[in-house]
């Protein structure tokens, strides 16, 4: 017996993310053989993932799995797996937007859809969601193109545009758009008193809760936040309560750093500066955000919470809605200040209401780029693969 198995796979940044994209063929079917497999492909748990392929950080952690659909509303099947760095957990809750924009470019070029120029579009059914979603990648000569002008917050460079399309992702998790039925909730706290929240479900579940409310200004880095452990232990407290409140936990109590739903604290727009030094302007932006999933702020802003916050932007009495301006409530668009720029996300409606509450939506969606970095073989020791 060989020391290690071979499998091919493919290494795609997608957006401001990066992980492993597979053929499902190649992979051992759902179960714990095969979660045993990824994450010792990515070299989790520790802290550095120096045995493995991962970065070390929750946006290169992260894993797509894909094959072709038998699905008439589908070209291609997607599943996310999300794997944890210190500790020895792979997550398939919800979806990552930021990896679902390389997966367009991957079925392109692994001929899972035929190429057709000069854009393709690829319907892709998330599993993890059970929500359709459309890429329209740019192609060139029969494969996804790389170069282009489109630039995007904590990417540097350019490259060609991905349009990204999440309008028929709504209630992903809960099957509303707003779980409770409510605009705005109040979750006491164990400390006292308690913090207006909207609870919103658009790509992926997200608890939102004004920075104010926090003690926060709304435009900390990453690092300052994760130093801050009377925020975080109310953060961590507000998401397990709304996780509770949306049906994913029994109690809020037995959990601990959750994935779902991501919490999201916005404020007002205001000048800042990211964490490449570039200097924003309050005028560039309608809102900030801060992120967190997993016990971690975000680097950037993930996609699906972008479109989730997009869609609480149009929810009149959310909290997103309440921090917007007149002009911004009424825009196609919102563009969300993050920790490494602002990132636009397309939001129009069309007037209607749905009978689970919350408005209809013509456009709901943004661009990315994304781009193959490596094309081989994985190796992954036997030995570490056994039953323990």
């Amino acid at each position: 017996m060989e020391e290690q198995i071979a499998l091919r796979c493919v290494l795609m940044r997608g957006g401001t993310s990066k992980g492993l994209y597979f053929h499902e063929a190649d992979l051992p079917a759902p179960g714990a053989p095969r979660d045993r497999l990824l994450k010792r492909a990515m070299g989790s748990p520790d802290v550095m993932q120096i045995d493995g392929l991962g970065g070390s950080r929750l946006v290169t952690s992260k894993i797509a799995i894909v094959k072709r659909s038998a699905r008439d509303d589908a070209d291609v099947d997607y599943t996310f797996a999300q794997v944890d760095i210190e500790r020895d957990i792979i997550g398939y809750d919800g979806n990552c937007g930021n990896i679902s924009s390389g997966v367009g470019p991957f079925a392109v070029d692994e001929g899972l859809v035929k190429a057709v120029e000069p854009l393709t579009r690829v319907r892709i059914y998330n599993t993890n969601t059970q929500k359709v979603l459309v890429a329209q990648v740019s192609v060139a000569r029969g494969k996804a193109r790389v170069s282009g002008d489109c630039a995007i917050a904590g990417v540097p460079g350019t490259g060609a545009p991905i349009l990204m399309d999440y309008a028929d992702t709504i209630g992903a998790k809960t099957g509303r758009l707003l779980p409770t039925g409510n605009a705005a909730d109040s979750i006491a706290l164990e400390g006292g008193g308690t913090v207006p929240a909207t609870l919103c479900d658009a790509a992926n579940p997200c608890v939102f809760v004004r920075a104010g409310d926090l003690g926060l200004r709304g435009d900390e880095t990453p690092e300052a936040l994760m130093a801050d452990e009377a925020a975080l232990a109310r953060i961590f407290e507000i998401q397990a309560k709304a996780g509770q409140l949306m049906g994913f936990y029994e109690d809020w109590r037995a959990v601990s750093k959750p994935a779902l739903p991501l919490f999201v604290a916005v404020a007002p727009a205001a000048a800042y500066t990211d964490r490449t030094g570039a200097r924003h302007e309050a005028s560039a932006a309608d809102l900030q955000a801060r992120l967190l999933f997993l016990g971690k702020c975000h680097d950037s802003m993930a996609g699906t919470g972008a479109v989730c916050t997009a869609a609480a932007s149009r929810v009149p009495g959310s909290i997103v809605f309440d921090v917007l301006t007149q002009a911004a409530r009424r825009a196609h668009s919102i563009r969300i200040a993050h920790p490494l720029g602002v990132m636009e996300v397309a939001v129009r409606t069309s007037g209607g209401n749905r009978s689970s509450g919350g408005p209809l939506f013509e456009a709901l969606g943004f661009v990315r780029t994304a781009r193959r970095l490596m094309t081989g073989q994985l190796h992954v020791p036997q030995t570490d693969l056994a039953a323990t």
